[in-house]
């Protein structure tokens, strides 16, 4: 009677162990996973599928996500081909006060063309070569100058003088004679400019139109892409800057000049992404590889650029 008595006693005393133990465990689980970030964001709102679509972002990014009241259009934004994660405060920000798609809104803030043109510039960085980046937020110094550069030869331009980098004009001799074998016949109007020359053709505008105009056609001094001898202004035979769209050139500019490596810098529709109006003269050489991208994928030079080289 002892032993049955004993062992029924050892029985309930691993039970209640056992028990115990369960709650120990569970307790300690459950406090763990109200610590976690998939709890916390259920917690205000967040579905599993919208969680799950976080999951890779980085904990002060979900900290961020936390501090602000459930916000539906954040893991639309995630979802975005061009997202920067760093960014995602400012697309938020901007989206709510402007009246832009969620997709424009991810390039505008990417290029910071959320803030005032000319504010909080920096120098172009020159390690990157014909990668280099110079806009409204990207300046070079006045005594930037290549120290590659080549003379155009008159019978590919327009004035005295013309010079481009030996890559940038290497790559306009193949694209000329491409051009040329269909009846074509591609001229550069403009080419290299140095800070000063610059200077004097935005002052001019300024001085007869107003420096708002003047901003939206033309770049101030240090911040011009033809001071980096990697932009072209094409014309041909008849034609002016605002009438090149009309002409055969244009139109086969459009469909090849990526295969040379070049790009039309400034497209249509694209103004509020470059801060410039259309210019269907104005090429950029950026490679054969990235000018491909770009063109495929209907983007400017000034995204390609801050998701693809400066995010990284």
């Amino acid at each position: 009677m002892k032993r049955r008595v004993k062992k029924s006693s050892i029985l309930v005393l691993i039970f209640v162990i056992v028990v115990v133990t369960c709650l120990i465990w569970y307790t300690i689980n459950t406090l763990n996973y109200h610590k976690t970030y998939q709890y916390k964001l259920r917690k205000i709102g967040y579905s599993k599928e919208e969680i799950e679509i976080m999951d890779e972002l980085k904990d002060n990014t979900k900290d961020y996500i936390l501090s602000i009241d459930y916000n539906k259009d954040i893991t639309l934004f995630i979802k975005e081909k061009y997202f920067i994660e760093t960014n995602l405060k400012d697309y938020l920000e901007y989206y709510k006060e402007n009246d832009y798609d969620i997709t424009n809104v991810v390039s505008i803030v990417n290029v910071k063309a959320n803030k005032e043109w000319y504010s909080d510039t920096k120098k172009t960085d020159l390690s990157k070569g014909h990668l280099m980046l110079t806009n409204k937020f990207n300046y070079l110094d006045n005594s930037y100058n290549s120290d590659n550069m080549v003379s155009v030869s008159k019978q590919y331009s327009y004035g005295e003088n013309q010079m481009l980098t030996k890559e940038t004009f290497n790559a306009f001799l193949n694209m000329f004679n491409a051009a040329k074998k269909e009846g074509l016949t591609l001229i550069i109007n403009s080419s290299y400019r140095s800070y000063e020359e610059q200077d004097e053709v935005y002052n001019d505008y300024k001085s007869s139109r107003g420096e708002e105009y003047a901003d939206k056609i033309a770049a101030r001094a240090g911040f011009s892409e033809h001071q980096t001898g990697m932009a072209v202004d094409i014309q041909t035979y008849g034609s002016t800057g605002a009438t090149f769209e009309e002409f055969d050139e244009f139109k086969w500019l459009s469909e090849n000049a990526y295969k040379y490596g070049f790009i039309l810098r400034y497209p249509k529709g694209k103004e509020h992404i470059t801060g410039y109006e259309y210019e269907s003269w104005h090429y950029r050489y950026v490679g054969v590889e990235v000018a491909e991208y770009i063109h495929n994928n209907n983007i400017t030079f000034d995204e390609y650029y801050a998701y693809f080289i400066e995010k990284n």
